[in-house]
């Protein structure tokens, strides 16, 4: 979708940008000004693609600001974690063409208001255009991982067993598969034919994603676990007959039960994981496989783990 330039003309170019909009103070909540907002758009004659993807850019700004935040207290740097949000922890694909426009939809938006005179100053106009560099993700030390170990074996040995949280976390750190690959395996997806070398097959159910489908080893030692696990649960089709966030819950109260101080979930273990195997000299080719990435998602993934496997400066 193309979205038009919209120009930022001069109040005597458009004089009823000069008139505040109708009741908007800077204590309005974000929802009252982008309503008041889409009326805007529409007598100014913004075309109806570029309304709806505006107002769409908006919505999501609303779900991560609140729908009742004063728009006097929302700054810049709201604004560039907002767009940080949206690059890498939203979890959803954000293209360069719709953080370009949504980067516009927060400098039109924003300029309105501080046009208007409700605000005093336009907190968009020192936003960049260009992606912000992201953190490098958190991973677990090796002393964590040993704790985190520990708990989930003990709660597979306690008075009433459970092996579901030592199985997800060693089968997690073992392959680094994503939360959604762990979602999707099957029973059928497990070989155990010969149990000094088990190994798991990832499958995807949609044509455009079959380049990701790879075979994983698991550790030998998994099978007695997993065989456990199976007796207590008895699933039928799927390992994990449940919901995601179910698996979530887990991870993290076996996390807080080891005292781990930062949140553990999928994406912690699968940069465990990765750098892991790293540090223990896996091939590049070898590991961009094992992770089923990408050769451009590759060239950002090696720039982290170099730099979370390295050497302190």
């Amino acid at each position: 979708m193309v979205v038009e330039q919209i120009p930022m003309l001069s109040t005597e170019e458009r004089p009823e940008a000069q008139a505040q909009p109708t009741y908007l103070t800077p204590q309005s909540p974000l929802g009252a000004a982008i309503s008041e907002f889409q009326g805007h758009m529409i007598r100014q004659g913004f075309t109806e693609n570029t309304i709806k993807s505006f107002l769409g850019d908006l919505r999501i700004l609303t779900s991560y600001l609140g729908q009742n935040r004063p728009v006097g207290t929302i700054a810049t740097k709201d604004l560039n974690d907002f767009l940080l949000y949206l690059l890498y922890y939203r979890g959803k694909p954000c293209s360069p063409k719709s953080y370009a426009r949504r980067v516009t939809t927060l400098k039109v938006f924003f300029g309105w208001l501080a046009e208007s005179g409700v605000l005093p100053r336009d907190p968009a106009a020192a936003v960049v255009h260009r992606p912000a560099s992201p953190p490098l993700p958190i991973i677990l030390y090796e002393d964590q991982v040993e704790k985190l170990l520990q708990t989930t074996q003990h709660l597979a040995q306690n008075d009433k067993p459970d092996a579901r949280p030592h199985l997800l976390v060693r089968l997690l750190l073992s392959t680094g598969i994503k939360k959604g690959e762990c979602m999707s395996i099957q029973l059928s997806h497990i070989d155990l034919s010969d149990p000094q070398a088990p190994a798991l097959y990832i499958h995807y159910d949609n044509p455009k994603m079959r380049h990701k489908e790879r075979k994983l080893k698991l550790p030998a030692d998994l099978v007695p676990v997993l065989q456990e696990y199976l007796a207590q649960y008895q699933p039928q089709t799927y390992l994990f007959p449940c919901t995601a966030r179910n698996l979530e819950y887990v991870l993290r109260d076996v996390g807080q039960l080891a005292g781990i101080p930062v949140a553990v979930g999928f994406e912690t273990l699968r940069w465990t994981a990765a750098v892991q195997d790293y540090k223990a000299g896996m091939p590049d080719e070898t590991l961009r496989q094992k992770l089923g990435l990408s050769h451009i998602t590759w060239n950002d993934t090696v720039k982290k783990l170099k730099k979370l496997a390295g050497p302190a400066l």
